[in-house]
């Protein structure tokens, strides 16, 4: 299989967020040093609008999935879908979007989410799956109740009409890769480990594993993931079309190396992987921001359209995006050779 994408990065790399804001969901977590479940920063995109950044923030629990953690995940991806048009993707008009976040004229600040990151604040894990000491103290009823909860979750997150990303460093295990797999691109470093045990606790993957994994790399390949519960290493990922991006995590030089080396392998595992949350973030940012140079109008239709491969729908994105402002102002940026300045009209 040739290769798609694959970048080698320093120890040295830094994420540049620029202008920022940070800002925490409501919800906390019972842990007292833990803060917020959800930690949210929004970095400036290019031309118009943010790029939103949601970092599961469980550091005890491993990230795993309790009702409050996915109660908050909830919330923060209705916020984004208030922004849009449920039936034609296009943006709503500023006063109906939700003003948790500072109101109308906050969001008339940042403008809208161009695309969304899924991330994680602690080092050891993107998310362990559900929270199986949760689990255990549910009755029938509310065990039901979270699996659709869950399910119609990571559903509204596939639905977004602009891009999503996963951005993973560690491991992404059960409901965590499930939570991945409702993303539209993952960007996994080198020593990222994911899979579906499920079988192995006498159950199935029930958040869309069993669906969207086929799906995205086809029934043979999911088969042998799904039954035997396996973990995979990130490049395999890769080479089975998990992973969207791979990003090598290695020293910069021998001195590095040595560095690293002489470090207590506790240590050396810290210090490797608060490197790799980083690193998995920042290749994140700058695939959203790549992403997000194209015309916003124009991003969302083509996603769509890939979406739903017919011609029909292809010809009906195309027929939305050749009245826009958008395009007429990158055809005047062409003819004046310069790069367009998109509004998304």
């Amino acid at each position: 299989m040739a290769p798609r994408f694959a970048l080698t990065v320093s120890p040295s790399i830094a994420l540049r967020f620029g202008r920022l804001t940070v800002r925490h969901a409501r919800r906390y977590s019972t842990e007292a040093d833990a803060g917020p479940l959800i930690r949210v920063t929004e970095l400036p995109a290019p031309n118009s609008g943010h790029i939103r950044i949601l970092e599961l923030n469980r550091p005890k629990a491993r990230n795993a999935i309790s009702r409050a953690l996915l109660s908050a995940l909830r919330q923060e991806i209705d916020a984004v879908h208030a922004q849009y048009d449920a039936a034609t993707g296009d943006e709503m008009p500023r006063a109906s979007w939700d003003k948790r976040f500072g109101g109308v004229a906050g969001d008339d600040q940042k403008g809208p989410t161009r695309a969304l990151i899924v991330a994680s604040a602690v080092d050891s894990s993107f998310c362990a799956g559900a929270d199986l000491k949760e689990r255990k103290t549910f009755t029938q009823e509310e065990t039901a109740a979270f699996l659709l909860n869950l399910r119609t979750t990571l559903t509204s997150l596939s639905a977004l009409p602009i891009p999503t990303i996963s951005a993973i460093s560690s491991l992404a295990l059960g409901g965590g890769l499930e939570l991945a797999l409702a993303t539209h691109f993952r960007v996994l470093t080198s020593n990222a480990v994911v899979g579906l045990p499920e079988t192995r606790l006498g159950i199935i993957p029930g958040a869309g594993g069993t669906y969207r994994l086929p799906a995205l790399i086809g029934i043979p390949r999911a088969r042998d993931l799904i039954l035997t519960g396996r973990r995979v290493s990130a490049p395999e990922a890769y080479f089975l079309g998990i992973a969207d991006r791979l990003v090598e995590i290695a020293p910069e030089s021998e001195q590095q190396a040595k560095e690293w080396a002489a470090l207590e392998e506790k240590e050396r595992g810290r210090v490797i992987l608060d490197l790799a949350r980083r690193t998995a973030l920042s290749e994140a940012v700058r695939l959203a921001n790549e992403i997000s140079e194209g015309g916003p109008i124009a991003v969302r239709a083509a996603l769509r359209a890939v979406e739903e491969p017919r011609e029909t729908v292809e010809n009906s994105m195309y027929e939305r995006v050749v009245r826009t402002e958008d395009r007429d102002e990158a055809l005047k940026a062409f003819a004046e050779k310069r790069k367009p300045v998109f509004k998304g009209r």
